[in-house]
């Protein structure tokens, strides 16, 4: 994974692609597997340091703590987590970091550089792409007390200019919703597409045989949700959790848990 870090480098928004001049293992880091640098549009060098994700599975909070704490004590800039994907909890960690010295950034593996000799490297394959976790506005309640939660969009991180870009919301490829997450599994309750260039060429191909509900086409391609009601299992005061799963142009993956007050 180290080699193919070094020679793919991360892919940032814009197609900007910031390479580690050196990458090498490091050892004795609690979970901190490289350490390297590359440099930024001030032509600075930054110490970056690469934690990677499990073979199988997601990257957790606790992984993301122990890394930050270790790259923290270790004076480093940066700090790359690269994972096949992350925990609801681990993406909120890395958003919530709040260290003065230390960027943290999410870059996504692509799925198919599991399957080893089959992946072909090459350059500009965007092997690792970092992504952040999207923008929601917090949930309403309506009139008949039900909720909905609406999509901002999704930021990317560009290191070059240390500046966060807004993924232009319109183009989000999907979003989803679990109006009762517990923490562990992502349930989809409600599912929406908002690139309407894709709805039109589905109604075009469905509109041979006349089942076209525009409506319907126009709610599942928004940004608001659906009306929902809160879990009728959950006691008065007891925690509610709701969990938003963004799918951006690109393919990454990023998702938001909303914790309610009641």
């Amino acid at each position: 994974m180290i080699r193919l870090l070094k020679a793919a480098g991360v892919d940032f928004k814009g197609n900007k692609n910031m390479k580690f001049p050196r990458l090498e293992p490091v050892s004795g880091a609690s979970l901190l597997h490289a350490d390297g640098e590359w440099v930024n549009g001030e032509s600075k060098e930054r110490r970056v340091a690469v934690s990677i994700g499990p073979e199988v599975g997601n990257i957790s909070a606790y992984q993301v703590e122990e890394a930050v704490r270790s790259a923290n004590r270790r004076g480093y800039d940066d700090l790359v987590f690269a994972g096949f994907g992350f925990d609801a909890s681990a993406q909120a960690a890395i958003e919530d970091s709040s260290h003065p010295n230390l960027r943290c950034h999410m870059a996504l593996i692509r799925p198919d550089v599991a399957m080893d000799d089959l992946l072909k490297t090459q350059p500009g394959s965007q092997i690792f792409t970092v992504f952040s976790a999207p923008r929601v506005k917090p949930p309403a309640q309506e009139q008949d007390g039900q909720y909905v939660i609406e999509v901002e969009g999704m930021d990317v991180y560009d290191p070059v200019s240390n500046t966060l870009y807004p993924t232009d919301r319109e183009r989000i490829a999907a979003w989803f919703l679990d109006s009762d997450y517990d923490g562990r599994t992502f349930c989809i309750c409600q599912a929406f597409f908002p690139d309407k260039t894709k709805w039109q060429k589905l109604a075009k191909a469905l509109g041979a045989v006349g089942v076209i509900d525009e409506e319907q086409f126009e709610a599942l391609s928004g940004l608001r949700s659906l009306p929902f009601p809160r879990p009728s299992h959950l006691e008065s005061g007891q925690e509610w959790r709701i969990a938003v799963k963004v799918i951006d142009p690109r393919g990454n993956e990023g998702m938001r848990v909303i914790m309610m007050e009641h």
